[in-house]
């Protein structure tokens, strides 16, 4: 049909995603977009607006596809915040190790450059981050543990998991990543356990 657009725009979306995923937005140039997506600048543009419209559609269309995975992960194992914690780090070594995706995490790539992204980029990165973390806290909640360390302990396991990534795009071996995830793992443990055996003591 005449007007009707002739390309998966989801596809499209995800070539683009992993051009800033890649590259980082400053050096995600449009020739770079176009070449990705097979789209003329007319296109692009006609179909995701600027390029800081589509970083932004970026951004969010990743956090929908990864953050969901750790989400799932997370929740699969209620009751148990140990596994689940060990789950997420399993997801997140996954996609790392995943050869059709670039190395690392978009989200973090565009946290190390949050001084050149404009205001509401590094907004939605923050936006990003915290909602990592919520999801995290959420499968620590009802441990016996005070509501400080469980908060510490959300944000610990998200600053690992940023570390892993951006390690990875250093090229750290996976035998090396994982046995950063499983010290993360033991830290959570430790700490919950110790918790639970001071609550255990007071009673």
């Amino acid at each position: 049909m005449a007007g009707k657009k002739q390309f998966d725009t989801g596809a499209a979306l995800d070539d683009a995603m992993r051009v800033f995923w890649q590259r980082g937005y400053a050096d995600a140039s449009l020739d770079a977009l176009t070449s990705a997506t097979g789209l003329g600048r007319g296109s692009l543009y006609g179909t995701f607006g600027s390029k800081d419209a589509l970083f932004s559609q970026c951004l969010d269309h990743y956090a929908a596809t990864y953050g969901a995975r750790c989400e799932q992960a997370l929740a699969a194992h209620a009751g148990d915040p140990v596994r689940a914690v060990e789950a997420f780090f399993e997801v997140i070594l996954e996609r790392i190790a995943d050869p059709s995706v670039p190395r690392g995490c978009l989200v973090a790539q565009s946290a190390t450059q949050s001084p050149v992204l404009a205001e509401r980029h590094g907004s939605q990165v923050r936006a990003l981050l915290d909602a990592q973390r919520g999801r995290v806290r959420a499968a620590l909640d009802g441990c016996a543990a005070d509501a400080r360390t469980l908060d510490d302990l959300a944000t610990y396991v998200v600053a690992v998991n940023q570390s892993l990534a951006v390690l990875s795009r250093a090229g750290t071996p996976d035998a090396e990543l994982r046995s950063v995830a499983r010290l993360a793992r033991t830290t959570v443990a430790d700490t919950l356990a110790r918790a639970a055996s001071g609550s255990a003591a007071e009673e």
